[in-house]
């Protein structure tokens, strides 16, 4: 467990240090995500298959499942757990850059409307702009912890 919450308190940190300015945030980059999943996924998929192969085997079919569906439950199975580390990294690549790209579009407008547009719309989207990173802070959070819990759910699925 001491794995996990050093991964949830690093991911913290790389996650919030995008929303520094001009500093980039390195879980919005697939790669650092996919090495920071695969790994540990990788790690639980193989202790199994070495240690309880039986018990891996066994948890690709559903028990009282029909046997003409048998071959399918086991390709589903099996293709549900190859996708894991691909969508743990995705989903946090996409949102951690989705909120940067939205943080750097509004920043835009504020230094066009500083250029161009009254006070009224400078102040609006100055607010804007500070209630965005306050609510990209608590997703930064969000993300990390969705991270780790994900991988502790599939580390209970691991064979003792």
């Amino acid at each position: 467990m001491n794995v996990i919450t050093g991964l949830f308190v690093f991911l913290i940190f790389l996650n919030l240090r995008g929303l520094i300015p001009y500093v980039f945030s390195p879980t919005s980059h697939l790669a650092v995500s996919l090495s920071l999943g695969l790994p540990l996924w990788l790690s639980l998929l193989v202790s199994g298959v070495f240690y309880r192969p039986p018990s891996v085997i066994a948890g690709l079919l559903p028990i009282g499942a029909p046997a003409p569906l048998n071959p399918f439950l086991v390709l589903i199975e099996s293709v549900s757990i190859l996708v894991r580390p691909i969508t743990l990294s995705v989903r946090l690549m996409a949102n951690m850059r989705a909120g940067h790209i939205v943080l750097t579009l509004v920043g835009n407008y504020i230094t066009t409307s500083l250029l161009t547009a009254g006070l009224f719309s400078t102040v609006l989207l100055v607010s804007i702009q500070v209630l965005y990173s306050v609510f990209e802070f608590g997703i930064g959070i969000i993300q990390a912890y969705i991270f780790c819990l994900l991988i502790t759910l599939y580390s209970d699925e691991h064979p003792h």
